[in-house]
């Protein structure tokens, strides 16, 4: 089955193009950072320590992430094939067989993204140091390095998270039948830890960091990162719940477009949630940081600060840019994916008499509930980093800053969604309905 998995990347490397950005955008995140632990070996002792602390913590935030995108993204290429997949049981093909099969195709994109991820990588951390030096935080006379580290971390964590995300795949889309029954227990128990994990930073920022300065950070950031994760594994659950509440006054706006959007999502809840994942992301980590620098930039004014306050400041913005920037092109990737696949749905559709534009405004309906979804559950995340932070930092729970970086930010996902989805699904439909029923 390994031949078969290669000869299946020849020849049909359409399939996996999501997953390999995923893979090939998280190897050159992580080996950036990573890079910094190299440097980090021939370093002096105060500079070795900025560059260990900024692996560890950007790095850290970089492999959550990058765990999820790739899972994210290979259930949904996984799931496009289910007729393939199909076609082979029904030829003879057992379960383990096929399922090497897929492992297989997953560890030689992985590999193959890391090694393209390598030049990328290494062009980066040399950027990330030479920042770091020009605000202080590391001595000139460092060299920079990228070494076993970097590739050791790059290549190792995107093969292996991979590999488990192939395997947690087929798992699920194993047995005869196709996909088995979703079986939430186990995601709704990390849902939950994970936003207590949220919770407890959020507490330690509001006790235990009181009158630290701009150290409350540390905890701060992390809260946000930790809740958006948590929200997003209840995605299937908060998409019905929006869709429930917005179904109404979508009907009344967008007719019998409207009604067949509502109809999809609540079809395809479970698919749809993975888009819901990277603006939940999106939103929960740039309005965390973007609101947590604005209150720490309040609290600074007319005092003075920590030599290493401007550094944060700047390291903050370019390591959260440069997630922010992953995660934009994984919601692109991941709605392209999910799009792509429903071909025959729309050729279906306008053979029974749905027109392009109607399929067209019934896509950009479910992209609004998708988007609603997932900058909701960004919005409520953020909270716990703003609120404890701002608690912190200038004794107000609710920050007096302009709400105009968030429009920003919400413009920017509603943007990304409707671009990616409406583009996606104008290409599909192109050309005769009948020859996409082949």
């Amino acid at each position: 089955m390994i031949a078969v998995a290669l000869r299946g990347l020849r020849h049909r490397p359409g399939n996996f193009v999501a997953t390999f950005l995923s893979a090939f955008l998280g190897a050159t995140l992580l080996m950036t950072f990573a890079a910094m632990l190299d440097t980090a070996a021939d370093a002096d002792s105060v500079s070795a320590e900025s560059l260990s602390t900024t692996a560890m913590v950007a790095g850290g935030w970089c492999l959550i992430i990058v765990i999820f995108a790739v899972t994210s993204t290979l259930s949904l290429a996984v799931r496009r094939r289910a007729e393939q997949t199909a076609l082979l049981r029904r030829l003879g093909a057992t379960g383990p067989q096929v399922g090497r099969m897929i492992v297989g195709e997953a560890a030689a994109v992985a590999l193959l993204a890391s090694a393209v991820a390598v030049p990328v990588a290494l062009v980066l951390g040399r950027l990330l140091l030479t920042l770091m030096q020009d605000t202080g935080q590391v001595a000139t006379a460092v060299g920079y390095a990228f070494g076993p580290v970097a590739l050791g971390v790059g290549f190792g964590v995107t093969l292996l998270g991979s590999v488990v995300a192939a395997v947690a795949t087929v798992r699920r889309t194993a047995g005869p039948a196709g996909a088995r029954p979703e079986r939430p227990r186990a995601r709704r128990i990390a849902g939950v830890v994970f936003l207590l994990i949220a919770t407890n930073c959020s507490v330690l920022t509001a006790t235990l960091m009181d009158g630290k300065g701009i150290d409350a950070m540390q905890t701060a950031g992390q809260a946000g990162i930790w809740a958006s994760i948590g929200l997003t594994l209840f995605a299937p659950e908060l998409l019905r719940l929006v869709t429930a509440v917005l179904a109404g006054p979508v009907r009344l706006a967008g007719g019998a477009a409207a009604e067949l959007a509502v109809l999809g999502v609540r079809q395809r809840t479970r698919r749809l949630a993975g888009a819901v994942m990277p603006v939940a992301l999106f939103t929960g980590i740039a309005t965390g940081t973007v609101y947590m620098q604005g209150i720490e930039d309040d609290a600074a004014a007319g005092t003075i600060q920590p030599a290493y306050a401007q550094d944060i400041q700047t390291l903050n913005y370019v390591v959260v840019g440069m997630i922010t920037v992953f995660v934009a092109v994984m919601l692109v990737n991941t709605l392209i994916a999910a799009t792509t696949h429903r071909r025959r749905e729309f050729a279906q559709q306008r053979l029974a008499g749905s027109t392009r534009g109607q399929l067209l405004a019934m896509v950009g309906l479910e992209g609004l509930l998708v988007t609603a979804t997932g900058v909701l559950s960004g919005s409520a995340a953020s909270l716990f980093t703003i609120l404890p932070f701002g608690a912190a930092r200038v004794d107000r729970v609710w920050p007096d800053a302009t709400p105009v970086a968030y429009v920003i930010i919400v413009v920017v996902a509603v943007a990304l969604t409707g671009l990616s989805l409406l583009g996606t699904t104008r290409r599909t439909l192109r050309g005769p309905a009948v020859s996409a029923l082949r």
